[in-house]
C-alpha cells in the first residue's frame, strides 16, 4: 500500500496578522530576494491576490510571476505590494560585531 501524499500550500494557513508577521520576518531573515518574493507571494495569495493586484495596480498574471520566486520584481513593486499586504519595510542600524 503506498502512502498518499498532497502538496503543502502555506497561505492555507496564514490567517492571523500574526502568523503573517512571522512567516515574513522568517523570511527576510534569509536574506533571500527570490525567497522574500516568493513568500509575499504566498501571503498575498493567503489575503486574496486579485483584490492585492488591483491595490497595486497591476495584472493579477503579473503579480503572480513578479512574486513566483522566479521572477525579479522592482523594488517599488515589493514596497508596494508590502503596503497593500498592511506591512512595511523598517531599516534598522545593525551593530557593528553582528555585522561581521
Amino acid at each position: 500500500m503506498s502512502l498518499e501524499t498532497f502538496p503543502f500550500d502555506a497561505s492555507e494557513y496564514l490567517d492571523t496578522e500574526e502568523g503573517i508577521e512571522e512567516f515574513i520576518k522568517a523570511a527576510f531573515e534569509t536574506e533571500d530576494p527570490a525567497f522574500i518574493a516568493k513568500c509575499l507571494g504566498i501571503v498575498a495569495r493567503a489575503q486574496n491576490m486579485s483584490k492585492l493586484a488591483r491595490d497595486v495596480g497591476m495584472s493579477r498574471a503579473a503579480l503572480y510571476k513578479a512574486l513566483s520566486g522566479e521572477g525579479n520584481p522592482e523594488f517599488a513593486t515589493v514596497l508596494k505590494v508590502m503596503k497593500a499586504l498592511g506591512l512595511e519595510l523598517t531599516p534598522v542600524l545593525v551593530k557593528a560585531e553582528d555585522a561581521a
